[in-house]
């Protein structure tokens, strides 16, 4: 650890001389004279305070994420974990603001800033009240990469980018700390830390990551918020970095903690730390799993929901068998009290932030935010001959689509205060009421053996899903939304209510899809008589805890609709008893304008737990969308959801394309102010849209740079380029000139509206020792211009900030050459550019004769990166025999005469040196009979051929099942 905890044990010996000196009399409540209680101490000094008054118990007791009270010390209950994505989730009734990466997409740090600090502000409003669930250590803001657009938790993430992704988690975190890292108004705990992408077997598979990667790319996310003291810590993920469960990352400590010289407390993801003994199989026992843990870097187990005895037992046992010592303990406790001493807890009154109550809450300041933050995120995709904005005068509207009239809220979100659909708003822009229409299908489903239908119950509360009717009656009917892949949601005429499953019955209760587990998802199979089978498909996981899939049938002699195997699944007719495209063709025919809003249900399409296989747009809608627009050629679509869409076709078809995130209680007056022009779109994509999922490797796959992900590496041609986004107006950029800490440039709004531009400068290396990206940002800036207005933008560049890390000596190297840099709109987008002569150094050839990490290979083929132990280190392990390791340009001394290998495998093995390719000449070859544990290593060695000599390309190849850690030429 850097900075002041290295003299932790002196300090604790003069606490506890303090202690002494004050005599062994503890009051049964806390005095205001305990130095722990004084805020005019340092928080070094007040931490070694407290945590010498705790008994070895006390502290374990505060190891777990619902810390109790200590009543003798007047200490109240503390607990890690508010989540604050986009607004304060699940106390109640908050300000929802856009999703993150819905904010994102205004690239406007100074109103993420804002933002974040009306979450810290509301956080802090329920501490009068204490609801459950509510702390001052926030899970927030996710920075994880938005890598592939499949991710099922895209909506938690900011961009693809690192660069913008650490400007405005910056920008959050210190609107939620307040800015004084001292004086916290809330902690901050970045998410989830490292390189989670991926919900498939999220627990079990390993994101492989070589050290170009790490360092330039899944890092770089994590670093800046923790350097600006915008984050108090991190919370380490469920999956495997390079086959080590990321709860006992030894980066926790090793790197983490060097970007800052502040005490962090690093959290679990929830119930991780069962996950080592369990799916992981990585330790045998809870005991052995939190000690490594604790070891790694982290401080508060998320385990067991409330219950701690699990983890207090478990740390208990680890102290007895030896596996931590109680200085374990005290560093942890002292980074868990160091943050609660920041946030004010122990000094009169709570503290700066000790007096805000309940006012804050959806107060008047925070819903104006929340619509800016919902018009500044959206982003106008497309506009043909100048459709948008729309004419005020022309009142005659329609607005159509199954998220035409709705809010749908996420996992992470709020409560809806209260809600303005995108039909709302319209209607209020207007003045006047507005034609809508879902344009979803409502239908019954008769038994085809029993001539029943399929009822459901009435009122708020619903009933039971039966075959009871003999006639298609309001009781019988339901709507039908299709949400793509399949899936589609019934919503009982009865009621307005949702059908979904109660692990009892389906009953027709909810409200929206929610819950974690949605369990109001079906689909509708059709059969070769034209009968359909009705599939439950709220619980379908990759290992469910029944046989899926599983059907809908009668189960009681009352018809009461059960699951049942397929081969016992009700042959339901369908009937339509009113057409969504009729009844939306029917509205928009003849109106001045049409409307449709599609998109997605964010309990459903892609999120935590569960990756998109699909990126298109659902058939239904798409088809509604087309129907409408040949009904009436004055339509603009409104695309929500949380992701990159496949659009396809209607990318060509459709005159005008707004995109938006679920964006909140705001989102149908944002809306209407951009769509009448009272707004001028100026958000900017923060990810690739894609043409087809073909365009992506497998979503496992985390190697950006060979397998060309994101607008950095990405060959093919996006349907939409990251950073792109229209105006109502037009914008000039000038000459590019080089100032003393980077470029400026003069920006003219040419156009007659007002409008922001965001500015965006890239670079590319043109010519390096290792491939390098096609385009890097690495400076933005949102400027606001009039009409005819001219501004000088600078955007900082300097040459550090063009290094790369450098594997043939772990180092950040910035190369001598010549840089393109680009400004312009998007990253396909660039307005103008000028060459930069950078004088840096030459990365030399590599010296092989000093030991070398496998892992800081050039490239590699039929390989993983795995664990070198369980502790730290990161080996390569062949998959397949021939694998190869590529170390590019070696300088190969005469005098070089043997190969040396730490290798461990459980079968005979191999390593061969050869020449210029993976079959190029063979120099030398060491053998292995097997070390009998993928963990415990030996050193294998092989007489090199007169032929290993002169400056080349070196190749190893080896074994299947063989693991390489280091090796040297000597």
């Amino acid at each position: 650890m850097k900075g002041r905890r290295r003299s932790r044990s002196t300090t604790l010996t003069l606490a506890f001389a303090l202690i002494a000196g004050l005599g062994a009399t503890v009051p049964a409540t806390a005095e205001p004279s305990y130095p722990f209680r004084d805020p005019s101490l340092s928080v070094d000094r007040r931490v070694d305070d407290l945590l010498a008054r705790l008994t070895l118990p006390e502290k374990i007791s505060l190891l777990h994420q619902h810390q109790p009270a200590i009543p003798r010390l007047g200490i109240r209950s503390f607990r890690t974990g508010t989540e604050a994505l986009h607004g304060v989730a699940w106390l109640g009734e908050t300000t929802v603001f856009p999703q993150a990466v819905g904010l994102a997409s205004a690239w406007d740090p100074e109103l993420m800033e804002r933002v974040g600090s009306a979450v810290g502000d509301e956080t802090r409003g329920f501490q009068q009240e204490r609801p459950d669930g509510w702390g001052l250590n926030l899970w927030a803001p996710v920075v994880n990469l938005l890598r592939d657009p499949r991710w099922g938790r895209n909506e938690e993430g900011y961009s693809e980018d690192p660069t913008l992704t650490g400007a405005l988690s910056t920008a959050y975190g210190k609107g939620l700390t307040g800015g004084d890292p001292d004086h916290l108004k809330t902690a901050p705990t970045l998410k989830h830390y490292l390189a989670n992408n991926n919900e498939w077997h999220r627990t079990t598979t390993s994101s492989e990551l070589r050290p170009r990667v790490a360092k330039e790319y899944d890092e770089a996310a994590f670093r800046p918020a923790i350097e600006a003291d915008a984050a108090t810590g991190v919370m380490s993920s469920y999956n495997l970095v390079n086959g080590r469960p990321a709860t006992v990352n030894p980066d926790l400590n090793d790197v983490v903690r060097t970007w800052t010289d502040r005490d962090l407390l690093n959290v679990t993801d929830a119930f991780a730390p069962a996950n080592l003994p369990g799916d992981q199989r990585y330790y045998p026992t809870l005991a052995e799993g939190d000690a490594a843990a604790l070891k790694a870097g982290i401080d508060s187990f998320t385990d067991n929901s409330a219950d701690s005895g699990p983890t207090v037992g478990a740390i208990n046992s680890a102290l007895q068998q030896g596996l931590l010592e109680e200085a374990d303990v005290d560093t942890a406790v002292s980074h868990i009290l160091s943050v609660r001493v920041r946030l004010g807890e122990f000094d009169p009154g709570g503290g700066r932030y000790g007096g805000i109550d309940k006012s804050v809450i959806n107060s008047p300041k925070h819903r104006k935010l929340a619509r800016e933050a919902a018009t500044e995120g959206a982003v106008l995709l497309k506009n043909q001959a100048n459709t948008l904005p729309l004419k005020p005068s022309r009142k005659d509207v329609a607005v159509v689509g199954p998220l035409a009239d709705t809010l749908y809220t996420d996992w992470y979100s709020g409560t809806l205060p209260y809600a303005v659909t995108p039909a709302d708003g319209i209607a209020a822009k207007l003045g006047t009421a507005v034609t809508t229409s879902e344009g979803v299908d409502r239908i019954t489903l008769r038994d085809a053996a029993t001539g029943k239908y399929v009822t459901a119950g009435t009122g708020t509360a619903g009933g039971a899903l039966k075959e009871s009717a003999e006639e298609p009656t309001a009781q019988a009917q339901f709507d039908v939304f299709d949400w793509g892949h399949g899936v589609l949601t019934l919503r009982s005429a009865a009621n307005g209510r949702y059908v979904g499953y109660n692990w009892s019955n389906f009953v027709n209760d909810q409200i929206q899809p929610g819950g974690w587990f949605a369990q109001q998802q079906f689909k509708l199979e059709q059969q070769p008589d034209g009968t359909h089978l009705l599939r439950y498909a709220g619980y379908e996981t990759e290992e469910p805890w029944w046989s899926n899939p599983v059907y809908l049938g009668p189960t009681g002699p009352d018809g009461t609709l059960g699951l049942v195997p397929k081969e016992q699944a009700a042959h339901y007719t369908k009937n339509v008893v009113r057409s969504g495209l009729d009844e939306a063709v029917a509205a928009v025919k003849g109106r001045d304008t049409a409307v449709v809003v599609v998109g997605s249900n964010p309990s459903i399409n892609g999120r935590e737990a569960h990756d998109r296989t699909d990126m298109a747009l659902a058939p239904a809608q798409e088809a509604l969308v087309r129907a409408v627009r040949k009904a009436n050629p004055n339509t603009v679509v409104i695309v929500e959801n949380s992701y990159p869409t496949t659009l396809g076709a209607l990318q060509k078809e459709v005159p005008a394309l707004l995109w938006t995130s679920h964006a909140g209680q705001e989102t149908g007056n944002a809306l209407a102010d951009l769509l009448y022009g009272d707004a001028n779109p100026s958000g900017r994509l923060t990810q690739t849209w894609y043409r087809s999922e073909t365009d992506l490797p497998s979503i496992l796959d985390y190697d950006i740079i060979k397998s060309d992900r994101t607008y950095q590496y990405f060959k093919g041609r996006p349907l939409y380029p990251f950073g792109h986004g229209l105006s109502y107006t037009t914008f000039r950029y000038g000459e590019l000139r080089r100032v003393t800490d980077g470029y400026q440039v003069k920006v003219t709004n040419t156009g007659t509206r007002a409008g922001d531009e965001v500015v965006q400068l890239y670079v590319h290396q043109r010519v390096s020792r290792d491939e390098q990206p096609l385009k890097q940002l690495k400076a933005f800036q949102r400027v606001s211009l009039k009409p005819g207005e001219t501004r000088t933008v600078r955007l900082k560049l300097t040459p550090s900030d063009l290094a790369h890390w450098d594997v043939t000596r772990s180092k950040w190297a910035v190369e001598t050459g010549t840089y393109d840099v680009l400004v312009g709109a998007s990253s396909s987008d660039i307005r103008t550019s000028t060459t930069w002569q950078v004088r840096g150094e030459t990365i030399p050839p590599r010296d092989l004769s000093r030991v070398t990490r496998a892992e800081n290979f050039d490239d590699y083929d039929a390989t993983r990166l795995v664990d070198e132990s369980k502790v730290r280190g990161t080996a390569v392990e062949a998959t397949a025999d021939g694998a190869w390791l590529r170390f590019k340009d070696t300088r190969l001394a005469p005098s070089i005469t043997r190969l040396t290998a730490r290798v461990a495998g459980t079968s005979p093995g191999t390593v061969e040196l050869r020449l210029g390719s993976p079959t190029g000449p063979l120099a030398g070859t060491a053998h292995t009979a097997g070390t009998g544990s993928p963990y415990t290593y030996e050193t294998v060695t092989a007489d090199l051929s007169a032929a290993a000599k002169g400056r080349t390309d070196v190749y190893l190849v080896l074994s299947e099942g063989l693991r390489l850690s280091t090796f040297s030429l000597s």
